[in-house]
């Protein structure tokens, strides 16, 4: 549940104006397809999504490095099992990798008893694998069960990056409690797919481009930071590899990069990171009042 929003501005370290958390979600091959088998059949949608971690992963880590910029990698395990090196080199280079279900599950449809399973086998293979557990989680199908706050909560996690109510962190509130768990929200127009996924089912509208114009999409995220810079907010993504880890695509996000970095008031963070610092901020703003 969302606690009451504070109409003021948020602060950020350093004295920064804004913050900007950029987030990937490393989904691979997984999801309904792979859930309901179908995937097995379709070796081509294997590939797309095999293309994420194998192919467009490396270039945006080069690019990252190139913009001095950390990241979030939102990656459900099943992925880490499957390309452990490309996951691995996540971590050595300095960034984040976060919860995504297993198999890019939709949390609605589990049960509790589900959801908790599915954590605690994908925690297993962060640990094998990268030596850490996550301590971020982003629902992959872009909503949850009532009880999954409540379960973040008890497992440990340090944060959410689910919902969409909001352009600035907040904390859940469980049973009437307000928690730790803090809320970084992402909105769908700073998801890529919304921009740039080709498809062809449906064919509409028929006879015209399935995807934006890169000039157009470029404009419209820069617009974006533009407005969350104004008003003091956290800007987070909802990108993917395989769909803006492209080439040509990867021009987008190379220019909307140097066009954040061209303002020296602006924190950049992962969101491990932002969490921690809305929880001490928070924290100190109390003790100063107090």
């Amino acid at each position: 549940m969302h606690t009451p929003a504070d109409p003021r501005p948020p602060h950020w370290p350093h004295g920064r104006r804004s913050a900007v958390a950029l987030a990937f979600d490393l989904d691979g091959p997984t999801g309904g397809a792979m859930l309901d088998g179908s995937l097995w059949d379709r070796p081509g949608y294997f590939a797309l999504g095999g293309y994420g971690p194998h192919r467009a992963l490396p270039r945006l880590l080069d690019l990252l490095d190139d913009g001095g910029v950390p990241a979030t990698f939102f990656t459900p395990a099943w992925v880490v099992e499957h390309w452990p090196q490309a996951c691995r080199q996540i971590v050595e280079r300095g960034h984040e990798v976060a919860h995504h279900g297993y198999r890019h599950e939709c949390y609605y449809d589990l049960t509790a008893g589900e959801q908790a399973d599915v954590i605690t086998r994908s925690q297993r293979v962060f640990r094998d694998v990268l030596g850490t557990e996550a301590t971020g989680f982003r629902s992959p199908s872009g909503d949850w069960h009532p009880e999954t706050p409540r379960i973040l909560r008890d497992r440990g996690f340090r944060y959410s990056s689910s919902m969409r109510g909001d352009d600035r962190p907040y904390r859940h509130t469980v049973d009437g409690v307000t928690t730790d768990l803090v809320e970084i929200p992402a909105r769908w127009d700073l998801d890529d797919y919304a921009f740039l996924a080709y498809h062809r089912n449906p064919d509409y509208p028929s006879g015209q481009d399935r995807i934006a114009s890169y000039a157009l999409t470029l404009d419209n995220w820069k617009r974006e930071f533009d407005g969350y810079r104004a008003e003091g907010l956290c800007l987070t993504t909802l990108f993917h590899p395989k769909v803006s880890g492209r080439p040509g695509r990867l021009l987008i996000l190379e220019e909307l990069i140097a066009h954040m970095r061209a303002h020296d008031d602006v924190w950049f963070a992962r969101c491990d990171d932002v969490a921690d610092w809305w929880i001490e901020s928070e924290q100190g703003a109390q003790v100063a009042a107090a």
